[in-house]
């Protein structure tokens, strides 16, 4: 059974940091191109970032470009979103999704992945 799960949501302060896991199971993740979406209350899910399988393709929304990094460990199955400087409208619920075509450059579209987590809140107050 493949699954997502996401880890490291929580309340943090405007400027504050925080670091989301994601732990794939189930199958090989690799050769997969990694994601995080977000969704906020009363808008569409939206793209965050994507790495792909090699590490060397990467892409960010500009609305977190210089402020969030995604970084993956193939060897533990494991993707992360480090999120600095952060902001309220950073308020969301955070996915952790994949895509096993492995697509260079990655996807910014939801049906671009096929796997997905549960997702991880997050709360940045003012």
């Amino acid at each position: 059974q493949v699954q997502l799960v996401e880890s490291g949501g929580g309340l943090v302060q405007a400027g504050g940091s925080l670091r989301l896991s994601c732990a794939a199971s189930g199958r090989t993740f690799s050769t997969d191109t990694m994601a995080w979406f977000r969704q906020a209350p009363g808008k569409e899910r939206e793209f965050v970032a994507a790495r792909g399988w090699s590490g060397g393709n990467t892409d960010y929304a500009d609305s977190v470009k210089g402020r969030f990094t995604i970084s993956r460990d193939n060897a533990k199955n494991t993707v992360y979103l480090q999120m600095n400087s952060l902001k309220p409208e950073d308020t969301a619920v955070y996915y952790c999704t994949a895509d096993p075509s492995g697509r260079i450059p990655p996807g910014r579209r939801r049906y671009d992945y096929a796997y997905w987590g549960q997702g991880t809140q997050v709360t940045v107050s003012s």
